[in-house]
């Protein structure tokens, strides 16, 4: 059986954002339109579909990073601030978005929060590992296709 390390992640959470995009829960708010992504990003992002590339890539780092808070994931989105002519620093990415991306993840019951006696965080549940390995077969089965092919 094909899971999510078994395929290209990149590839895995462009189509996995597809498929988000086709559930009505995880619709991004109007202020998406304007907002930064972090405090070290000079402007907003590009591509029309960023909330839903940023959904699929939060779910893939909740199915492998195990309960993962959003302390943790800021650290992850975060990046070097140009500060000037002085040095670079380490600066943590939105915790709105992430924590508005993880409250329609819940709601979509694609992860649930547990609170253990030794760890608390987001865990995906299983229609959100369903999906992710459904996804992951269907790209597998692509680039198997091609690379026989040629």
């Amino acid at each position: 059986m094909v899971s999510i390390h078994d395929v290209n992640p990149q590839k895995l959470i462009t189509a996995t954002a597809l498929e988000l995009e086709k559930n009505k829960e995880l619709a991004p708010p109007e202020w998406t339109k304007f907002v930064k992504t972090g405090s070290h990003k000079e402007r907003p992002p590009e591509q029309k579909n960023w909330w839903y590339i940023r959904s699929a890539a939060i779910l893939r780092s909740v199915a492998i990073n195990g309960p993962v808070g959003v302390s943790k994931l800021r650290s992850k989105y975060g990046g070097k601030k140009n500060r000037g002519a002085s040095p670079e620093k380490f600066r943590k990415g939105s915790g709105n978005v992430i924590r508005k991306i993880l409250q329609q993840l819940e709601k979509a019951e694609l992860i649930k929060y547990q609170k253990d006696a030794t760890r608390k965080g987001r865990i995906i549940t299983p229609k959100g590992l369903s999906l992710l390995n459904k996804t992951a077969a269907e790209l597998y089965k692509k680039t198997s296709k091609q690379s026989t092919a040629k």
